[in-house]
């Protein structure tokens, strides 16, 4: 049977079942014109408007009109919906003045493309959901039109399992393997798939990555299992002997790269006293700790203050300061540098 005749033959059909809705839009309170029942689940769509029997069920902006599988429902006539966009090898055509309720809209395949049915047109309804009738329709070359299938190369399950693969294995084309998170590829990360479904290369693997052994650091402790290699995200603490303190991390951690999170720390020594004790300190100077030092003006009777810096055990006073010799410390400690009064700003200057 010709494809117009089938078209004449739905648009008909779909004249009869929608026949009532222009007798029910003249104000009668009782539908006119036959219409099926409420019938759920025939197609895809969002929701059924509210079922009803005549005006009066449907409140003052809707009426009682026929609605398809939905059967007779409460829907608002005067709303227009927007013509939907032609999908792929199709064209759409407003079978209707307008897209309010009820209208009907043509969805036409492009010559050489067909719809799932046979057929090459299909008709949808503006629906009382404000959505289109039916699926969404997809015109698709003929089965005998085309072409077959690409021939593949095999992908063993345990490849699939180990990789993420970009490409479709067909013959002709490349793929690339990436190992899966914390593992490495060994072998080639490009292979070819051949004419007679082999692959050019062997298949690579993917081995754990592992760090090595962390360095031993002088004046401190590694605290770990002693191992020769740690396993990705194994962690590592560093602690310093006695009289030392840490510069740097003291947690550690395997990478996904093989490498440690961060270097080795240093364990950086005190410093003692040493030939100056009296105006410094009386025990040791910590790592990293600031002394402050009393230096006498040149050209005032004052004082002013100077700090340095312990680094791993060095302290070295400032070129300023001059240091009581033991009888200046016991016998005139009220001359010494420290105890005389603190320049102002002005003598500074």
């Amino acid at each position: 049977m010709d494809h117009r005749v089938l078209l004449l033959l739905l648009l008909l059909l779909l004249l009869l079942l929608t026949g009532g809705e222009a007798l029910q839009a003249s104000g009668s309170n009782v539908p006119a014109g036959p219409c099926p029942q409420r019938l759920l689940g025939q197609e895809r769509r969002r929701t059924c408007p509210r079922p009803c029997s005549a005006d009066p069920d449907c409140g003052v902006r809707r009426q009682c009109l026929c609605d398809g599988h939905c059967g007779l429902s409460c829907v608002a006539p005067g709303e227009y919906l927007s013509s939907p966009r032609p999908g792929e090898n199709s064209e759409a055509r407003l079978l209707s003045p307008t897209h309010a309720f009820s209208a009907l809209l043509e969805v036409r395949c492009q010559p050489g493309f067909t719809l799932p049915s046979g057929l090459d047109a299909t008709i949808r309804r503006c629906q009382g959901d404000r959505q289109w009738s039916g699926d969404e329709p997809t015109c698709m070359e003929p089965q005998s039109s085309r072409p077959a299938a690409a021939s593949r190369c095999p992908l063993p399950e345990d490849v699939l399992g180990s990789f993420s693969i970009q490409g479709d294995a067909t013959v002709g084309t490349s793929i690339r393997y990436s190992c899966f998170s914390g593992a490495e590829l060994v072998g080639s990360r490009e292979n070819y798939c051949l004419e007679n479904q082999s692959w050019k290369h062997p298949h690579p693997v993917c081995r754990d990555v592992m760090c090595p052994s962390p360095p031993e650091v002088e004046h401190g402790y590694v605290v770990a299992v002693q191992r020769t290699e740690y396993e990705v995200g194994f962690h590592i603490h560093y602690l310093c002997k006695k009289h030392f303190l840490l510069d740097g991390a003291q947690k550690v951690t395997c990478l996904s790269n093989g490498s440690w999170s961060a270097s080795p720390p240093y364990c950086r020594g005190e410093r003692e006293p040493g030939r100056w004790p009296f105006d410094v300190t009386d025990a040791m100077v910590p790592h990293g700790e600031n002394v402050t030092f009393y230096c006498k003006h040149p050209g005032h009777q004052c004082s002013v203050t100077a700090t340095q810096t312990c680094f791993d055990g060095e302290l070295q006073p400032p070129a300023c300061y001059l240091e009581p010799t033991w009888l200046q410390y016991k016998l005139f400690p009220h001359r010494l540098v420290s105890e005389i009064e603190e320049c102002l700003l002005g003598d500074v200057e």
